[in-house]
């Protein structure tokens, strides 16, 4: 096999297809922690503060989409709820277009464990270029989020519109850069800071490829910060996944992480998804039995490439019908460059 299901390879993944409508939604498990500490680092950054520190992530925390810190601020955004509230001067229209939905693909139970052994041997199966200290781990995505939205005591569900991110980071995790139109200024926001990001490199590196030995370090850190209305299994799970987006593991580590998943109970494979760019797949997934949502690795079915990453209302809340897609991410491409803010094959 010659693709990876989440390393970067040096060809790396290219946009070829058309995008599909945006749409996500409210945050699933682990979101929210970032979400605060992305909001700080973006007040300071509009407040022209000398240096921006974001606060100390756990290692296992998701590290989601970032919401403009100061609309969001000026909606009166509920961190753990995400209900933003519309203003007239039109700064809270963070997402406007209709919801995105999908069809909610089968879940076979027996299937994620064969599937899961044959991601893992596409991923070790795999030559990565090396990572010097003094260079970076590029990451380019499209993503978009869905918010329950409320204007003059009215509540609907609107998506923004699908959009490019673009994330540098320094292999200790101490240094980055974060651009996102839309959501950050035009020119971006550091993500530097005195503690690592959460998928740095070098953090990466470190841990257990034991696949026993791996699971049980999640469950420990994850343990450590998870909000009590996340299930545990769950929260190990968005952990993972974490690991597996905005992130450079190691081969070996990678293979270890789906064996890892394989582990936790209740995981299974979808028949079919789709990524944020139109591009079927086949799924690993698990529901969080809280909310309804159901967080889906989308994976080539050919090559077992991993694509990307959606939650998908599959039982209705109140607020989400059934098949309302509430988060979407499609990796574009990945990459190690020497300069922060290079992206690869542009002429310098």
């Amino acid at each position: 096999m010659n693709a990876s299901p989440s390393q970067p390879h040096p060809a790396e993944w290219t946009e070829t297809q058309g995008l599909l409508p945006s749409v996500e939604r409210d945050l699933p498990a682990g979101r929210h922690q970032f979400h605060k500490e992305q909001m700080m680092v973006q007040i300071r950054e509009d407040l022209r503060t000398t240096s921006v520190v974001p606060a100390r992530r756990n290692p296992f925390l998701r590290r989601a989409v970032l919401l403009p810190a100061l609309a969001c601020a000026l909606a009166g955004a509920v961190v753990g709820g995400l209900a933003l509230t519309g203003g007239g001067d039109g700064k809270a229209d963070l997402a406007t277009g209709p919801a995105l939905t999908t069809r909610v693909g089968a879940a076979d139970a027996k299937g994620a464990a064969p599937l899961l052994d044959h991601i893992s041997l596409a991923a070790a199966d795999i030559s990565q270029p090396g990572v010097r200290e003094d260079q970076f781990l590029y990451i380019a995505s499209k993503v978009a989020n869905t918010y329950p939205k409320t204007v003059d005591d009215r509540t609907t569900v609107v998506s923004e519109k699908l959009h490019s991110r673009q994330v540098w980071q320094s292999p200790d995790g101490r240094n980055g850069w974060l651009i996102e139109p839309g959501n950050t200024s035009e020119d971006g926001i550091t993500l530097a800071g005195p503690n690592p990001l959460s998928s740095a490199y070098d953090r990466l590196a470190k841990l257990p490829t034991d696949p026993e030995a791996l699971l049980r370090k999640i469950y420990q850190e994850s343990d450590a910060d998870r909000d009590p209305e996340v299930p545990r299994d769950q929260a190990a799970f968005v952990a993972i996944g974490d690991m597996l987006t905005e992130s450079y593991p190691p081969a070996d580590l990678t293979a270890a992480l789906y064996k890892a998943a394989a582990r936790i109970p209740r995981v299974v494979a979808v028949d079919d998804a789709v990524d944020a760019v139109g591009r079927h797949g086949i799924a690993v997934a698990r529901l969080d039995e809280q909310n309804g949502q159901r967080t889906e690795w989308i994976f080539d079915k050919k090559t077992y490439a991993f694509l990307g990453e959606r939650t998908v209302q599959v039982e209705s809340d109140g607020t989400f019908k059934k098949g309302t897609v509430t988060f979407t991410l499609a990796i574009t491409r990945r990459a190690v460059v020497n300069e922060m803010k290079e992206v690869p094959g542009q002429a310098g």
